[in-house]
């Protein structure tokens, strides 16, 4: 630690906008390392997952469709292994399109949750803006 004139300025510079702690809402206009959301970008992360559950279930419709015909008893060895191997993709895809809806969801969510956040934020202080006027000058508004 240096003198209180460095630890001083360190601070100082932090305070008007240095390197330091940001919240993860915070929005910055411009500038390098500024944390940036936008609903958009959240909804269109989520659309894209969900692009991805809805390729795993024309997947599985298409294993489905591929099963049809075949044996299902024991008389063909080959038939039994393929339907081992389709129960497995069955599963695999079932689970994978179930866990890319829901990730769809929370990145929405986080998207409107973050837009809230900053919306409700900003509505406290126009609140208290309007319940807090600033007192007029003394002398009356032209003195």
């Amino acid at each position: 630690m240096g003198s209180f004139e460095e630890e001083w300025a360190r601070l100082k510079g932090a305070a008007a906008g240095g390197p330091g702690m940001r919240l993860a809402s915070a929005r910055d206009g411009g500038g390098e390392g500024g944390v940036k959301s936008s609903k958009a970008a959240w909804t269109a992360a989520g659309s894209a997952v969900g692009g991805l559950s809805s390729n795993a279930k024309k997947v599985l419709t298409s294993l489905e469709t591929g099963q049809h015909g075949l044996p299902t008893g024991g008389e063909v060895e080959t038939a039994a292994a393929q339907s081992e191997v389709y129960q497995s993709w069955k599963t695999y895809l079932d689970k994978l399109s179930g866990r890319c809806t829901t990730l769809q969801g929370n990145l929405e969510r986080a998207g409107k949750d973050l837009l809230l956040t900053d919306e409700n934020v900003k509505s406290l202080f126009v609140e208290m803006g309007k319940q807090y006027r600033d007192t007029p000058a003394v002398g009356g508004e032209g003195k």
